[in-house]
Protein backbone atom coordinates (compact mmCIF):
# COMPACT_ATOMS: atom_id res chain seq x y z
CA UNK A 1 0.00 0.00 0.00
CA UNK A 2 1.19 3.61 -0.70
CA UNK A 3 1.21 5.77 2.50
CA UNK A 4 2.61 8.83 0.52
CA UNK A 5 -0.82 10.03 1.12
CA UNK A 6 -0.64 10.02 4.99
CA UNK A 7 2.79 11.86 4.82
CA UNK A 8 0.98 14.32 2.66
CA UNK A 9 -1.45 14.67 5.46
CA UNK A 10 0.46 14.74 7.75
CA UNK A 11 2.32 17.80 10.13
CA UNK A 12 6.25 17.06 8.40
CA UNK A 13 7.56 20.81 10.07
CA UNK A 14 8.16 21.71 13.44
CA UNK A 15 5.02 24.15 14.30
CA UNK A 16 6.28 27.55 15.07
CA UNK A 17 4.52 27.54 18.41
CA UNK A 18 6.45 24.49 19.14
CA UNK A 19 9.33 25.39 18.09
CA UNK A 20 9.56 28.75 19.97
CA UNK A 21 8.56 27.00 23.03
CA UNK A 22 11.59 24.74 22.33
CA UNK A 23 13.79 27.07 21.81
CA UNK A 24 12.87 29.48 25.06
CA UNK A 25 13.20 26.33 27.39
CA UNK A 26 16.20 25.34 25.78
CA UNK A 27 18.06 28.76 25.87
CA UNK A 28 16.83 29.81 29.58
CA UNK A 29 17.46 25.91 31.09
CA UNK A 30 21.08 26.54 28.82
CA UNK A 31 22.11 29.84 30.15
CA UNK A 32 20.46 28.93 33.57
CA UNK A 33 22.89 26.09 34.10
CA UNK A 34 26.03 27.29 32.32
CA UNK A 35 26.09 30.57 34.40
CA UNK A 36 25.39 28.29 37.81
CA UNK A 37 28.42 26.24 36.43
CA UNK A 38 30.37 29.06 36.35
CA UNK A 39 29.57 30.30 39.92
CA UNK A 40 29.78 26.87 41.01
CA UNK A 41 33.25 26.54 39.53
CA UNK A 42 34.22 29.63 40.80
CA UNK A 43 33.39 28.98 44.79
CA UNK A 44 35.83 25.33 44.74
CA UNK A 45 39.26 26.22 46.17
CA UNK A 46 40.43 25.11 42.60
CA UNK A 47 38.20 27.16 41.10
CA UNK A 48 38.67 25.75 37.37
CA UNK A 49 39.88 22.54 37.67
CA UNK A 50 36.74 20.33 39.21
CA UNK A 51 34.80 22.95 36.60
CA UNK A 52 37.16 21.86 33.54
CA UNK A 53 35.98 17.86 34.73
CA UNK A 54 32.67 18.36 34.77
CA UNK A 55 32.24 20.02 32.14
CA UNK A 56 34.39 18.30 29.70
CA UNK A 57 31.86 15.27 30.60
CA UNK A 58 28.76 17.12 29.95
CA UNK A 59 30.38 18.32 26.31
CA UNK A 60 31.98 14.87 26.02
CA UNK A 61 28.18 13.39 26.37
CA UNK A 62 26.39 15.91 23.60
CA UNK A 63 29.33 15.77 21.06
CA UNK A 64 28.97 11.88 21.07
CA UNK A 65 25.67 12.54 20.09
CA UNK A 66 26.53 14.48 17.11
CA UNK A 67 29.10 12.31 16.17
CA UNK A 68 27.00 9.23 16.21
CA UNK A 69 24.46 10.85 13.78
CA UNK A 70 27.54 12.15 11.38
CA UNK A 71 27.92 8.24 11.15
CA UNK A 72 24.15 7.69 10.97
CA UNK A 73 24.28 10.09 7.88
CA UNK A 74 27.30 9.18 5.86
CA UNK A 75 26.49 5.03 6.24
CA UNK A 76 23.07 5.72 5.03
CA UNK A 77 24.58 7.20 1.99
CA UNK A 78 27.46 4.75 2.04
CA UNK A 79 24.48 1.67 1.86
CA UNK A 80 22.31 4.00 0.04
CA UNK A 81 19.76 2.76 2.50
CA UNK A 82 16.05 3.14 1.81
CA UNK A 83 14.07 2.18 5.14
CA UNK A 84 15.89 5.17 7.27
CA UNK A 85 15.27 8.07 4.76
CA UNK A 86 12.21 9.29 6.98
CA UNK A 87 14.62 9.47 9.99
CA UNK A 88 17.35 10.91 8.41
CA UNK A 89 16.77 14.48 8.62
CA UNK A 90 16.47 14.60 12.51
CA UNK A 91 20.16 12.95 12.09
CA UNK A 92 21.14 15.26 9.84
CA UNK A 93 20.29 18.22 12.37
CA UNK A 94 21.90 16.22 14.97
CA UNK A 95 24.87 16.10 12.97
CA UNK A 96 24.64 20.08 12.16
CA UNK A 97 25.22 20.54 15.99
CA UNK A 98 29.03 20.27 15.13
CA UNK A 99 29.41 23.89 15.00
CA UNK A 100 27.92 24.38 18.22
CA UNK A 101 29.91 21.76 19.76
CA UNK A 102 32.95 23.64 18.63
CA UNK A 103 32.12 26.28 19.97
CA UNK A 104 31.27 24.94 23.51
CA UNK A 105 34.89 23.43 23.44
CA UNK A 106 36.13 26.91 23.63
CA UNK A 107 36.12 27.04 27.94
CA UNK A 108 38.49 23.56 27.52
CA UNK A 109 40.68 24.93 25.06
CA UNK A 110 40.92 28.65 25.65
CA UNK A 111 42.36 28.51 29.18
CA UNK A 112 44.57 25.08 27.70
CA UNK A 113 46.43 28.28 25.09
CA UNK A 114 46.35 30.76 27.71
CA UNK A 115 48.70 28.38 29.95
CA UNK A 116 46.11 26.58 32.21
CA UNK A 117 46.96 22.52 32.70
CA UNK A 118 44.39 21.94 35.53
CA UNK A 119 42.75 19.65 32.58
CA UNK A 120 45.56 17.97 30.90
CA UNK A 121 48.10 17.42 32.92
CA UNK A 122 50.73 17.43 29.77
CA UNK A 123 50.53 20.76 29.24
CA UNK A 124 52.85 21.38 32.04
CA UNK A 125 56.35 22.14 31.00
CA UNK A 126 57.84 21.00 34.21
CA UNK A 127 56.00 18.00 34.74
CA UNK A 128 56.66 17.06 31.11
CA UNK A 129 60.59 17.77 31.51
CA UNK A 130 60.84 15.59 35.07
CA UNK A 131 58.43 12.43 33.29
CA UNK A 132 60.44 10.29 30.83
CA UNK A 133 57.58 8.68 29.04
CA UNK A 134 55.56 12.65 28.74
CA UNK A 135 59.06 14.14 27.45
CA UNK A 136 58.64 11.14 24.70
CA UNK A 137 54.87 11.83 23.91
CA UNK A 138 55.86 15.63 23.77
CA UNK A 139 56.04 15.59 20.00
CA UNK A 140 51.81 14.51 20.03
CA UNK A 141 50.73 15.79 23.19
CA UNK A 142 51.68 19.71 22.87
CA UNK A 143 49.86 22.83 23.60
CA UNK A 144 50.32 23.80 19.65
CA UNK A 145 49.47 20.66 17.78
CA UNK A 146 46.49 19.76 20.35
CA UNK A 147 44.60 23.26 19.10
CA UNK A 148 45.55 22.58 15.42
CA UNK A 149 44.04 18.95 15.76
CA UNK A 150 41.20 20.45 17.27
CA UNK A 151 40.45 22.71 14.53
CA UNK A 152 41.23 19.66 11.99
CA UNK A 153 38.87 17.93 13.82
CA UNK A 154 35.99 20.67 13.90
CA UNK A 155 36.14 22.22 10.50
CA UNK A 156 36.09 18.47 8.96
CA UNK A 157 32.31 17.57 11.20
CA UNK A 158 31.22 20.68 10.42
CA UNK A 159 31.72 20.59 6.63
CA UNK A 160 30.95 16.70 6.76
CA UNK A 161 27.79 17.49 8.06
CA UNK A 162 26.99 21.10 6.23
CA UNK A 163 27.65 18.60 2.95
CA UNK A 164 25.02 16.00 2.78
CA UNK A 165 22.60 18.81 5.20
CA UNK A 166 22.72 20.70 2.25
CA UNK A 167 22.00 18.35 -0.41
CA UNK A 168 19.16 16.45 1.27
CA UNK A 169 17.71 20.29 1.87
CA UNK A 170 17.99 21.52 -1.90
CA UNK A 171 16.13 17.98 -2.79
CA UNK A 172 13.03 18.93 -1.10
CA UNK A 173 12.54 21.95 -3.62
CA UNK A 174 14.22 20.44 -7.00
CA UNK A 175 13.99 16.65 -6.10
CA UNK A 176 16.63 15.97 -8.26
CA UNK A 177 18.05 12.89 -7.90
CA UNK A 178 21.58 14.05 -8.41
CA UNK A 179 21.57 16.04 -5.47
CA UNK A 180 21.13 11.61 -3.84
CA UNK A 181 24.22 10.79 -6.14
CA UNK A 182 26.12 13.48 -4.98
CA UNK A 183 26.01 12.76 -1.34
CA UNK A 184 26.44 8.81 -2.13
CA UNK A 185 29.78 9.46 -3.96
CA UNK A 186 31.09 11.53 -1.20
CA UNK A 187 30.06 9.49 1.90
CA UNK A 188 32.70 6.78 1.44
CA UNK A 189 35.98 9.06 1.32
CA UNK A 190 34.22 10.99 4.23
CA UNK A 191 33.78 7.81 6.43
CA UNK A 192 37.80 7.41 6.35
CA UNK A 193 38.06 11.01 7.08
CA UNK A 194 35.03 10.08 10.09
CA UNK A 195 37.02 7.31 10.97
CA UNK A 196 40.20 9.14 11.66
CA UNK A 197 39.21 12.33 13.05
CA UNK A 198 36.74 10.57 15.75
CA UNK A 199 40.11 7.89 16.81
CA UNK A 200 42.42 10.79 17.43
CA UNK A 201 39.66 13.04 18.96
CA UNK A 202 38.50 10.41 21.47
CA UNK A 203 42.44 10.15 22.50
CA UNK A 204 43.11 13.71 22.41
CA UNK A 205 39.72 14.95 24.49
CA UNK A 206 39.76 11.31 26.94
CA UNK A 207 42.99 8.95 26.88
CA UNK A 208 45.12 11.80 27.33
CA UNK A 209 43.35 13.27 30.24
CA UNK A 210 46.00 10.61 32.16
CA UNK A 211 48.76 10.37 29.44
CA UNK A 212 50.50 7.92 30.55
CA UNK A 213 48.13 5.56 29.96
CA UNK A 214 47.44 4.59 26.69
CA UNK A 215 45.05 1.63 24.57
CA UNK A 216 44.91 1.25 20.76
CA UNK A 217 41.66 0.00 21.09
CA UNK A 218 39.69 3.68 22.63
CA UNK A 219 38.93 4.79 19.63
CA UNK A 220 36.48 2.43 18.52
CA UNK A 221 35.10 2.45 23.03
CA UNK A 222 34.59 6.00 22.48
CA UNK A 223 32.60 5.48 18.84
CA UNK A 224 30.27 2.41 20.31
CA UNK A 225 28.86 4.98 22.66
CA UNK A 226 28.39 7.70 20.26
CA UNK A 227 26.42 5.21 18.42
CA UNK A 228 24.71 4.16 21.53
CA UNK A 229 23.89 7.85 22.42
CA UNK A 230 22.66 8.95 18.82
CA UNK A 231 19.95 6.20 18.71
CA UNK A 232 18.48 6.44 22.04
CA UNK A 233 18.39 10.26 21.03
CA UNK A 234 16.90 9.62 17.73
CA UNK A 235 14.77 7.41 19.48
CA UNK A 236 13.20 9.80 21.75
CA UNK A 237 12.92 12.43 19.33
CA UNK A 238 10.81 10.80 16.91
CA UNK A 239 8.55 9.75 19.74
CA UNK A 240 8.27 13.43 21.01
CA UNK A 241 7.61 14.99 17.86
CA UNK A 242 4.76 12.13 17.23
CA UNK A 243 3.18 12.70 20.61
CA UNK A 244 3.29 16.49 19.53
CA UNK A 245 1.59 15.49 16.21
CA UNK A 246 4.39 15.40 14.24
CA UNK A 247 5.62 13.14 11.49
CA UNK A 248 2.46 10.61 12.86
CA UNK A 249 2.72 9.93 9.32
CA UNK A 250 6.10 9.61 8.23
CA UNK A 251 7.72 7.86 11.12
CA UNK A 252 5.95 4.87 12.30
CA UNK A 253 6.43 1.32 14.35
CA UNK A 254 8.48 -0.63 11.43
CA UNK A 255 10.90 2.69 11.86
CA UNK A 256 10.92 2.22 15.61
CA UNK A 257 11.83 -1.22 15.44
CA UNK A 258 14.89 -1.29 13.25
CA UNK A 259 15.88 1.99 15.28
CA UNK A 260 15.83 -0.66 18.44
CA UNK A 261 17.59 -3.26 16.86
CA UNK A 262 20.59 -0.77 16.02
CA UNK A 263 20.51 0.32 19.46
CA UNK A 264 20.89 -3.32 20.68
CA UNK A 265 23.40 -4.09 18.46
CA UNK A 266 25.76 -0.97 19.33
CA UNK A 267 24.97 -1.32 22.82
CA UNK A 268 26.22 -5.15 22.41
CA UNK A 269 29.19 -3.47 19.98
CA UNK A 270 29.84 -1.25 23.54
CA UNK A 271 30.20 -4.42 25.84
CA UNK A 272 32.43 -6.48 23.36
CA UNK A 273 34.86 -3.28 23.00
CA UNK A 274 34.90 -2.46 26.44
CA UNK A 275 35.55 -6.20 27.69
CA UNK A 276 37.76 -6.49 24.53
CA UNK A 277 40.04 -3.59 25.82
CA UNK A 278 40.01 -4.59 29.48
CA UNK A 279 40.62 -8.75 28.47
CA UNK A 280 43.56 -7.70 26.69
CA UNK A 281 44.70 -5.11 29.02
CA UNK A 282 44.35 -6.93 32.20
CA UNK A 283 46.34 -9.96 30.61
CA UNK A 284 49.18 -8.47 29.24
CA UNK A 285 49.67 -6.88 32.42
CA UNK A 286 51.76 -4.09 31.64
CA UNK A 287 52.09 -1.70 34.89
CA UNK A 288 51.83 1.36 32.12
CA UNK A 289 48.54 0.03 30.87
CA UNK A 290 47.01 -2.04 34.07
CA UNK A 291 47.12 1.32 36.30
CA UNK A 292 44.17 3.12 34.43
CA UNK A 293 41.92 -0.06 35.84
CA UNK A 294 43.35 -0.47 39.23
CA UNK A 295 42.60 3.32 39.80
CA UNK A 296 38.67 2.31 38.84
CA UNK A 297 38.77 -0.57 41.07
CA UNK A 298 39.18 1.44 44.43
CA UNK A 299 36.59 2.74 46.71
CA UNK A 300 33.60 3.87 44.96
CA UNK A 301 34.94 3.72 41.67
CA UNK A 302 34.30 -0.02 41.63
CA UNK A 303 30.74 0.39 42.23
CA UNK A 304 30.76 2.65 39.00
CA UNK A 305 32.45 -0.56 36.99
CA UNK A 306 29.69 -2.90 37.91
CA UNK A 307 26.97 -0.09 37.08
CA UNK A 308 28.57 -0.48 33.78
CA UNK A 309 28.92 -3.96 33.79
CA UNK A 310 25.19 -4.69 34.65
CA UNK A 311 23.39 -1.36 33.86
CA UNK A 312 25.22 -0.36 30.57
CA UNK A 313 25.17 -4.22 28.91
CA UNK A 314 23.84 -7.21 30.73
CA UNK A 315 20.14 -5.72 32.26
CA UNK A 316 19.55 -3.77 28.55
CA UNK A 317 20.96 -6.77 26.21
CA UNK A 318 18.36 -8.97 28.05
CA UNK A 319 15.36 -5.78 28.35
CA UNK A 320 16.07 -5.08 24.64
CA UNK A 321 16.30 -8.32 22.93
CA UNK A 322 12.85 -9.41 22.63
CA UNK A 323 11.05 -7.99 19.27
CA UNK A 324 8.00 -7.22 21.94
CA UNK A 325 10.28 -4.50 23.50
CA UNK A 326 11.60 -2.85 20.18
CA UNK A 327 8.38 -2.70 18.58
CA UNK A 328 6.67 -0.91 21.91
CA UNK A 329 7.26 2.13 22.25
CA UNK A 330 6.79 3.10 25.77
CA UNK A 331 9.33 -0.08 26.69
CA UNK A 332 11.96 1.20 23.73
CA UNK A 333 11.69 5.14 25.09
CA UNK A 334 12.39 3.73 28.56
CA UNK A 335 15.62 1.71 27.38
CA UNK A 336 16.68 5.02 24.99
CA UNK A 337 16.51 7.12 28.64
CA UNK A 338 17.99 4.19 30.67
CA UNK A 339 21.47 3.80 28.09
CA UNK A 340 21.35 7.71 27.98
CA UNK A 341 22.11 7.36 31.38
CA UNK A 342 24.26 4.48 31.38
CA UNK A 343 26.20 6.56 29.18
CA UNK A 344 26.82 9.78 30.97
CA UNK A 345 28.01 7.44 33.71
CA UNK A 346 30.35 6.17 31.11
CA UNK A 347 31.77 8.70 30.39
CA UNK A 348 32.01 10.02 34.06
CA UNK A 349 33.74 6.73 34.28
CA UNK A 350 36.24 7.38 31.73
CA UNK A 351 37.31 11.39 32.73
CA UNK A 352 36.80 11.94 36.66
CA UNK A 353 39.29 9.48 37.70
CA UNK A 354 42.07 11.70 37.06
CA UNK A 355 40.60 14.80 38.87
CA UNK A 356 42.22 13.69 41.55
CA UNK A 357 45.77 13.66 40.28
CA UNK A 358 45.24 17.16 39.43
CA UNK A 359 43.81 18.66 43.25
CA UNK A 360 45.86 19.74 46.04
CA UNK A 361 47.19 16.81 48.34
CA UNK A 362 44.24 15.56 50.36
CA UNK A 363 41.61 16.83 48.43
CA UNK A 364 39.85 14.01 46.92
CA UNK A 365 40.87 10.69 48.08
CA UNK A 366 41.38 8.17 46.44
CA UNK A 367 38.56 6.02 45.17
CA UNK A 368 35.93 9.31 45.86
CA UNK A 369 33.40 9.77 43.56
CA UNK A 370 33.45 13.89 42.61
CA UNK A 371 30.08 13.58 41.86
CA UNK A 372 28.12 17.13 42.75
CA UNK A 373 26.13 20.00 41.22
CA UNK A 374 28.90 21.31 39.15
CA UNK A 375 28.14 18.02 37.46
CA UNK A 376 24.35 18.95 37.10
CA UNK A 377 24.81 22.18 36.20
CA UNK A 378 27.30 21.57 33.53
CA UNK A 379 25.24 18.91 31.95
CA UNK A 380 22.00 21.19 32.30
CA UNK A 381 23.88 24.21 30.80
CA UNK A 382 25.66 22.13 27.41
CA UNK A 383 21.94 20.10 27.14
CA UNK A 384 20.22 22.88 27.05
CA UNK A 385 21.73 25.12 24.13
CA UNK A 386 22.11 21.59 22.78
CA UNK A 387 18.17 21.55 22.90
CA UNK A 388 17.70 25.15 21.78
CA UNK A 389 19.97 25.03 18.39
CA UNK A 390 18.82 21.85 17.50
CA UNK A 391 15.56 23.60 17.47
CA UNK A 392 16.71 26.61 15.59
CA UNK A 393 18.47 24.23 13.18
CA UNK A 394 14.85 22.07 12.10
CA UNK A 395 12.89 25.37 12.22
CA UNK A 396 11.33 26.15 9.03
CA UNK A 397 12.38 22.76 7.32
CA UNK A 398 10.62 19.85 6.82
CA UNK A 399 11.08 17.22 9.09
CA UNK A 400 11.52 14.53 6.63
CA UNK A 401 14.08 14.56 3.27
CA UNK A 402 11.12 15.20 0.89
CA UNK A 403 12.57 15.22 -2.66
CA UNK A 404 14.61 11.83 -1.70
CA UNK A 405 14.03 9.03 -4.26
CA UNK A 406 13.41 6.59 -2.10
CA UNK A 407 11.19 8.55 0.62
CA UNK A 408 8.49 5.83 -1.02
CA UNK A 409 10.35 2.97 0.00
CA UNK A 410 11.13 4.10 3.57
CA UNK A 411 7.22 5.17 4.11
CA UNK A 412 6.13 1.52 3.11
CA UNK A 413 9.26 -0.15 5.01
CA UNK A 414 7.97 -3.52 6.81
CA UNK A 415 10.26 -5.46 8.67
CA UNK A 416 10.48 -9.26 7.89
Amino acid sequence: MDKMHLLEESVTELPPPLGGRVKAIGFGVGILGLASASVLGYLQEDHYTRFSFSYLIAWAFFLSITLGALFFVTLQHVTRAGWSVVVRRLAEGLSSQALLMALLSLPLIVPLAMGNHALFSWADHGAVEADHMLHHKAPYLNVGFFIARCVVYFVAWILMARFFFKNSLRQDGSKDPALTLRSERGSAPLMFVYAITVTFAAIDFLMSLEPHWFSTIFGVYFFAGCLVSFFATLILTGLWLNSQGVLRGAIHVEHYHDLGKLLFAFNFFWGYIAFSQFMLIWYANIPEETFWYLTRQEGGWITVALLLIFGHFIIPFVGLISRHAKRRTKILAFWAIWLLAMHWVDLFYLAAPALASRLKDGALAAGTLPLGLLDVACFVGVGGMYLAFFAVTMQKKRLVPWGDPRLNESLNFENA
